[in-house]
């Protein structure tokens, strides 16, 4: 493996933001799109998705540079493997839109402090402002499904009883439990979330229902929980409040299913490292170790009974 040099190490590191609205520019544009049939001319693309010709030639040339695009002669691109995963619609467009867009205006904003910079540049908390934007709204919905497969599959793997209610908290549009219950046909479920969650309540089916309303007031009976990528979200003392919550509607052998990740020791390089930041820019959350994780389960009424990266399952104690 070839070593990076320690000046080109930290120049990888300071482009990063013009790499992540460069991206985030192109991904709404629909550039990957539009050269979904084969190599163009910049031209011709530019007047398609209607940017200026040189700057979406210098943008191109750029995340080509990366493997992102691949100019084949100046001036006429085509599609990678890599840019080709925006065309998916499985959230890769609607990530690089918000990580390019309001999330970087916030990151933007980031100081030494305790404090996340989005209410402070926003004047609103995120999911108030999700709210107040049905467009940012769809594309967080859609962006939360990334991923979505591979979690499924974890699930489905799981020892399941056959004829538990499954609850998913903070369950979205609810493919999560779609996928889950496809797998495991004599589940049944509820997708527990806020009312403006972008949905299809006809896709749910006959064996999942939607029921409306706040996991710091309520959540619905259940003989499972699941908390797919919830609990980062929010600092200690909320995130406690949400498990405390649950431990108090559940039955006394129900189990707990958590999906966020278990951030390593040392200095491994790991993804959850970096969205740990984003999760203090957007709301004061934060990613865990397994200590912490530990300690915010068992001060809930919680005992884990495994923690691993993406799977954590805890019974109530």
């Amino acid at each position: 493996m070839s070593r990076i040099d320690p000046e080109s190490r930290i120049w990888d590191i300071l482009r990063g933001g013009l790499a992540t609205r460069t991206l985030a520019l192109v991904a709404d544009l629909r550039v990957a799109d539009a050269l979904a049939e084969g190599p163009r001319p910049v031209e011709d693309v530019a007047r398609e998705v209607g940017a200026d010709p040189d700057t979406l030639h210098r943008l191109l040339r750029a995340l080509a540079s990366e493997g992102i695009f691949a100019e084949e002669e100046r001036g006429m691109f085509r599609n990678t493997e890599s840019s080709e995963v925006l065309r998916h619609g499985d959230g890769w467009d609607d990530f690089a839109h918000l990580f390019g867009g309001a999330w970087l205006r916030a990151v933007a904003d980031l100081d030494a402090s305790s404090e996340p910079p989005f209410p402070r540049i926003f004047a609103t908390d995120f999911w108030s402002w999700l709210a107040e934007n049905p467009d940012e709204r769809a594309a967080f919905d859609r962006a939360m499904v990334q991923g979505g497969e591979d979690r499924v599959e974890r699930l489905a793997a799981l020892d399941w009883r056959g004829d538990e209610l499954v609850v998913d908290v903070g369950g979205g549009n609810g493919s999560l439990l779609i996928g889950l219950l496809r797998q495991q046909p004599d589940l049944r479920g509820i997708v527990f979330d806020l009312p403006e969650t972008n949905r299809n309540e006809a896709a749910l089916g006959d064996r999942i229902e939607f029921v409306a309303g706040d996991f710091f007031e309520r959540v619905p009976l259940g003989d499972v929980y699941i908390l797919s990528t919830i609990l980062h979200d929010w600092d200690d003392r909320r995130a406690a409040a949400i498990l405390r919550m649950i431990r108090a509607a559940a039955p006394t052998d129900a189990r707990l299913i958590v999906i966020d990740s278990v951030v390593p020791s040392g200095n491994e390089s790991h993804g959850a490292k970096w969205l740990d930041l984003l999760m203090l820019t957007l709301f004061g959350g934060r990613e865990r170790d397994e200590t912490q994780w530990r300690a915010l389960l068992g001060g809930a009424g919680f005992e884990p009974v495994r923690i691993e990266d993406r799977m954590i399952e805890a019974l109530c104690r």
